[in-house]
């Protein structure tokens, strides 16, 4: 069988004012991630994992954050547009792990409704999708909250 692994990261400055979207789910928050598109970082490391994993570059290479066409884009449609475009290279997705970085807010009661919404755009089994929340013990631009950041790994196989 032909296996590949991706890996993806993304950070993004945390505002006050801003909606906070991870998975396609607003979190109830008074700040979220600043960015050129809803700034869902679960969804960013999942395309960047998903297309390096794919020999197919990353996110910014496809959907470029100086193109208006992404302007306040959600998130879930670059990642649904990933899953065609790896799909159509020959590649199906095993399972993905993602792991959020933040202080606060609490994901943990969020992380379900996340895990339910990935499985929906990316039409995987809920039990091949792992999402994670850790902190930074107060450490760093996370504990300073000045931003969040994302990791993902994704594992692929050919159909």
């Amino acid at each position: 069988m032909k296996i590949r692994v991706g890996q993806g990261y993304d950070v993004h400055k945390w505002v006050e004012g801003r909606p906070f979207i991870l998975g396609g789910v607003e979190i109830p928050s008074d700040f979220g991630p600043l960015g050129h598109s809803d700034a869902d970082l679960v969804c960013h490391a999942l395309c960047d994992a998903l297309l390096g994993a794919a020999n197919m570059r990353n996110i910014g290479y496809h959907f470029s954050d100086t193109d208006p066409m992404w302007k306040g884009v959600a998130s879930t449609l670059l990642l649904k547009k990933v899953m065609e475009m790896i799909r159509d290279k020959g590649w199906e997705v095993g399972n993905v792990d993602v792991t959020v970085v933040l202080d606060r807010p609490k994901l943990n009661p969020h992380i379900p409704s996340i895990k339910e919404n990935l499985a929906f755009v990316m039409d995987i089994d809920i039990d091949q999708i792992s999402v994670k929340a850790t902190t930074s013990e107060g450490l760093g631009f996370v504990g300073r909250a000045e931003g969040i950041s994302a990791m993902a790994v994704a594992l692929i196989q050919a159909k």
